[in-house]
């Protein structure tokens, strides 16, 4: 009998341990889908993101550069954000070839499991698919940023194509196209590569899910405040918005 109440009971409680990994994974989708729509450059809230904030600079920074005769300073900002790419692109690779090892340890990595309290094991197949479920969110960054890559080495071949100083005054018209064209490729450069590291950003609350639902449901509600609070309310934003020096020495010392 007792045999027999063991059984029936673990036939009632999988469905809803199923369930709650759904719900939890349907927590994460909209939270990052959520997160992506609220934070994007284009969306104009009353209160502004720091994403659109620092599109608004790039394009004040592109525009200040046809004053300059020699725009060393400005290749070498082209080249840092390709650089930055490069190296979240390099990593994501990394952390790919680093799931897929685990695919191939899964045996010792459910060990480990049986071992851990707290941990909510869904047996070899649910492991698997949790780690292909990474794979993908690291597959999908690398490609925003590899676009992203790309989108910057457009953007300093558009930024060439800007006129010099004294050219200026005899095609304005034509000048302020081919700024608006390197401003705008900037930007979506800039706005892939966000993509990409809100990716990498949202996979550590994924990693939640190894131990449950409810700990993958809290651990994506803690990264999506973290990028919310950074995005509104947080220093670096803060500093974009008061331009006084008083305010600017008031947030030198804060954390960002």
């Amino acid at each position: 009998m007792s045999v027999g109440l063991n059984a029936a009971t673990i036939i009632r409680t999988r469905p809803r341990m199923q369930t709650a990994d759904l719900a939890a994974l349907c927590f994460f989708i909209l939270s990052w889908l959520g997160f992506a729509w609220a934070s994007d450059g284009n969306r104009n809230w009353q209160r502004e993101s720091l994403t659109r904030l620092m599109n608004r600079h790039r394009g004040l920074w592109i525009r200040n550069s046809i004053r300059r005769d020699l725009r060393m300073i400005d290749t070498s900002i082209i080249a840092g954000l390709q650089n930055g790419t490069a190296f979240f692109a390099s990593t994501s690779i990394i952390a790919i070839g680093g799931c897929f090892a685990l695919l191939g340890a899964t045996e010792e990595a459910l060990r480990i499991y049986r071992d851990l309290p707290l941990v909510v094991a869904g047996g070899r197949t649910g492991f698997e698919l949790k780690v292909c479920g990474l794979i993908a969110i690291f597959g999908y960054a690398f490609f925003k940023f590899g676009w992203s890559y790309r989108l910057f080495n457009y953007s300093s071949i558009l930024f060439g194509t800007i006129p010099m100083p004294a050219e200026l005054a005899e095609r304005p018209a034509e000048a302020e196209r081919l700024v608006e064209r390197a401003i705008m490729m900037n930007v979506l450069g800039g706005r892939h590569f966000n993509a990409g590291l809100r990716a990498v950003f949202l996979s550590i609350g994924y990693l939640g899910w190894f131990v449950g639902p409810v700990v993958f449901a809290m651990t994506t509600a803690l990264v999506l405040a973290v990028l919310l609070r950074r995005q509104f309310f947080s220093a670096a934003r803060q500093i974009l918005v008061d331009t006084s020096p008083q305010s600017a020495r008031s947030h030198s010392g804060e954390k960002s």
